[in-house]
Parts: structure tokens; C-alpha cells; sequence
């Protein structure tokens, strides 16, 4: 595994030699209330099995499968909602930033910026968000190789900022379907950047519903777990109490309730793989 660059998080410093990280939150926002519950559980349970946590949200969905979709609250409104949770949880947050010029305006309220995956070759977005000099997560494509993340980045890096996080989802295979290759942990942690993996997102179908992306819920502590066998570098989560309501991607959120029990049946595979190394 290669050499990671420390990664500031408000007022801790993540360090992916050490450090399994969860990012967890729901979908998008629906209400301050739901995120400071959730993000509550979550950091909770990220406390108890001494791993640290970022809440993470969306403030505006802008990749729904159809116009009649919930997107969110919007920037401003969203980012008050982020800025609250953040500050009463006492925990660091990331959301999507969709277009370049939203970039200063998110970083003044969140702690890591996320490059959606659709937008993970936007050279501007890119350099708009490391400008910020805010840590850069950034999510593989689907129709991207991991090799080909190199140029994302050095986009990142260009801008003259090292904290970069790259995180898989899945890959296109055929119509409707995502797979996951877990080669492409180390082929992309070999770019000097620690490799999160997208649990969720990953056992998406997307379009599968015709006007909504469908999904298989039930693989999500499988691949969660093979992930870690592969040795990322922690797990990115989307949980909600009652994830069948959720307004955006009910099919594939894990229930709040089993969040904490997955996580500690991966770092269990991490110490066992520690250990035996």
C-alpha cells in the first residue's frame, strides 16, 4: 500500500495508515431533524468502535433519473442544514458539489468536498474544489478505469492541493447494472491517495426503475466486506431509519440500525488481515 498524505478534518487529522474512516449519512437532506438523528447514531457507532466519522448529505440531487424527482433543499438552505449538523454533532461533514462555482461557497460550510461521479473528469470542478484548499474526495466513475483516475488527481494536485481521497462505486456492466472489481482498490491507492469504498452506491441499478434507479440492498454488507478484504482505506455508507422512505436511492440505503454491525464485522476482517500480514 502506498504512502498517504494526513488528511485535515476540522480538528483532526485522518491518517489512512492507521485509520479506517466512515463517511455516513442519508441520501439527501429532508430535514435537520433526520440528519442530527442519523448523524447521532452514526457517530455514535463510529465512537464505540474507534473509527472517525464524517456525516455526509446531499444538499441537491442534480443527477436524478427523472425531472420529477426530489433534488434537496438547495444550496443555501442545505448548507445551513450542513453547517448546523456539523457544529451540534461536533463532526466533520462532506456533500456533492455540482458546479465550479459553487466550490468557495460549499467549502465555507463543509469540511471535504465530494466530485459526484458522474462529474469526476470536470477539469474546472476539480480545480475550483482543490482551490478551496478543502480535502477533495472524489468518486470514480462508472465508466472509468481505475487507472485512469490518475488525471483527476493530478487535476487536484495541480491546483497545489495533496488531499485527495478517491472513492469506488461501481462500474458500468451493461445495461442497468454496476459490478465491482476490488482489484481497483490498490490500482488506485498505487496514485499516493486513500481509497474509500462506496458500499451503497455500488449495489445500485441504475435506470433500473425507468424513471428511478433501482437496487439490491442485500449485497451491501458483501461488498462492504469483501472491500475491506481488498484493503480500502474505509467505507462510505448511505443509512436512513426507514430507508424505504427515503425520496433517493431507497433501494439501496442500509438501515440505520444495522450500520454499527456492519462496521464492526469489517474491521474485524481488517484486524484479522492486519495480523496474518
Amino acid at each position: 500500500m502506498s504512502k498517504f498524505e494526513h488528511i485535515p478534518l476540522t480538528n483532526m487529522l485522518y491518517d489512512p495508515q492507521r485509520d479506517f474512516l466512515l463517511v455516513a449519512g442519508p441520501c439527501v437532506i429532508e430535514s435537520l431533524e433526520l440528519c442530527l438523528h442519523i448523524g447521532a447514531v452514526a457517530r455514535d457507532a463510529a465512537k464505540r468502535l474507534g473509527v472517525p466519522y464524517v456525516f455526509k448529505a446531499s444538499f441537491d440531487k442534480a443527477n436524478r433519473s427523472s425531472s420529477q424527482s426530489y433534488r434537496g433543499h438547495g444550496l443555501d438552505h442545505g448548507l445551513n442544514i450542513l453547517t448546523q449538523v456539523g457544529r451540534k454533532l461536533g463532526v466533520p461533514v462532506t456533500t456533492d458539489v455540482h458546479e465550479s462555482d459553487q466550490a468557495a461557497h460549499v467549502a465555507s460550510a463543509v469540511d471535504v468536498l465530494q466530485i459526484p461521479a458522474f462529474l469526476c473528469r470536470q477539469t474546472d470542478l476539480l480545480v475550483a474544489c482543490a482551490k478551496t484548499g478543502k480535502p477533495v474526495n472524489i468518486k470514480k466513475g462508472q465508466f472509468m478505469s481505475p487507472w485512469e483516475m490518475k488525471n483527476a488527481v493530478e487535476k487536484v494536485r495541480s491546483a497545489g492541493n495533496p488531499h485527495v481521497l478517491l472513492t469506488e462505486r461501481g462500474t458500468f456492466f451493461g445495461y442497468n447494472r454496476l459490478v465491482n472489481d476490488m482489484t481497483g482498490i490498490p490500482q488506485m491507492q498505487a496514485l499516493g491517495a486513500p481509497v474509500l469504498f462506496d458500499a451503497t452506491h455500488s449495489t445500485q441499478l441504475p435506470g433500473g426503475l425507468g424513471a428511478a434507479t433501482g437496487g439490491q440492498r442485500q449485497y451491501v454488507g458483501l461488498l462492504a466486506q469483501a472491500a475491506t478484504a481488498a484493503g480500502c482505506n474505509g467505507l462510505f455508507i448511505e443509512v436512513h431509519p426507514e430507508p424505504d422512505k427515503s425520496p433517493s436511492d431507497a433501494a439501496t440505503i442500509l438501515p440505520l440500525d444495522e450500520l454499527e454491525s456492519l462496521l464492526s464485522r469489517c474491521l474485524k476482517i481488517r484486524q484479522v488481515i492486519a495480523t496474518s500480514a
